[in-house]
């Protein structure tokens, strides 16, 4: 983790694409490096996965090869992040292959259409699809949705979209450093910039990214703003981040709105950490830290 804290800033910080065609472009030039090392992850996190279709959605689902008996009749969905751009395809299941191996539960993760193939809200429609259909066989309180990043912001979006449409809502969620707020507000936009040495500045790849993703809709929509949503009625939370994060402001003001509705929510803040540097790598001993606590609190929240 140290490795990762005194690297340099990002070489890509500060990418302004313009169109879906280029930041796919990026992203599948990204995704040859990061493809490589995922069967040798799978094999220390002793998992597999498969790749299948839920009612037209493409989807990855991971699975331990021991699933925790308290676990057998749950499952996670993951929201991948990337700025609603980044890690098509198997890319993004790196976060639920650790998961899925230090929580030793089944975890499913769409591979929501990105730009170009589509813009907002459709990954938000592709994670409502997939959780509809897990409530045909499933309880909700038997169902967790999380993500980091933008699947942090996902996962909060996805269960304002279910409460706008009347669905029972999910037993628990885990937002790692959520993209809670597109428009830029936050004190750690600004105390942190050029101090995380991921996303860098707020005006940076991430935000550009997300003005393509967004397609000229209204940034501080609840869709893709969620720290402006109605939280009332959400289920328990797990909020991540880091000192060093330039989200680590979007993370405490989702957590302080939970609050405010009287939501039970936790709050975890590792020391050091740039933008989502516990997900870097599972060999780092903060990684299983910090699954294994977010793992915890689905197992102390999710139905048996």
């Amino acid at each position: 983790m140290q490795k990762f804290i005194a690297a340099p800033l990002n070489p890509a910080w500060n990418n302004q694409f313009s169109t879906g065609a280029e930041w796919r472009k990026f992203a599948d030039h990204q995704a040859i490096k990061i493809n490589a090392g995922i069967p040798d992850m799978m094999q220390r996190m002793n998992v597999k996965m498969e790749r299948s279709t839920i009612d037209g959605v493409r989807v990855y689902t991971i699975t331990p090869n021991e699933i925790a008996p308290e676990n057998r009749n749950r499952v996670l969905i993951h929201e991948h992040g990337g700025c609603y751009v980044l890690f098509p395809g198997e890319t993004g299941a790196t976060e639920a292959i650790m998961m899925a191996g230090f929580g030793h539960i089944k975890v499913i993760m769409p591979d929501y259409r990105m730009p170009p193939e589509a813009y907002f809200p459709a990954p938000i429609d592709d994670g409502i699809t997939v959780y509809k259909s897990l409530l045909k066989t499933m309880s909700p309180k038997n169902i967790g949705i999380f993500g980091t990043s933008a699947g942090g912001a996902l996962t909060l979006e996805i269960t304002l979209r279910a409460k706008q449409l009347g669905l029972p809502l999910p037993g628990a969620l885990g937002s790692g450093t959520p993209m809670s707020d597109a428009t830029m507000v936050g004190d750690s936009f600004y105390t942190n910039k050029l101090v995380d040495n991921v996303l860098v500045s707020p005006t940076g790849f991430c935000q550009a990214a997300t003005v393509v993703y967004a397609k000229g809709h209204d940034l501080k929509d609840p869709l893709l703003s969620p720290v402006y949503g109605d939280m009332h009625g959400f289920p328990p939370t797990i909020l991540t981040t880091g000192t060093r994060d330039l989200l680590l402001s979007n993370t405490v003001r989702v957590h302080r709105a939970l609050h405010r509705a009287g939501v039970e929510a936790d709050l975890e803040v590792y020391e050091g950490q740039s933008h989502a540097q516990y997900q870097f790598d599972d060999r780092v001993p903060e990684a299983k830290e910090a699954f294994t606590e977010i793992g915890a609190f689905f197992d102390k929240h999710l139905g048996k």
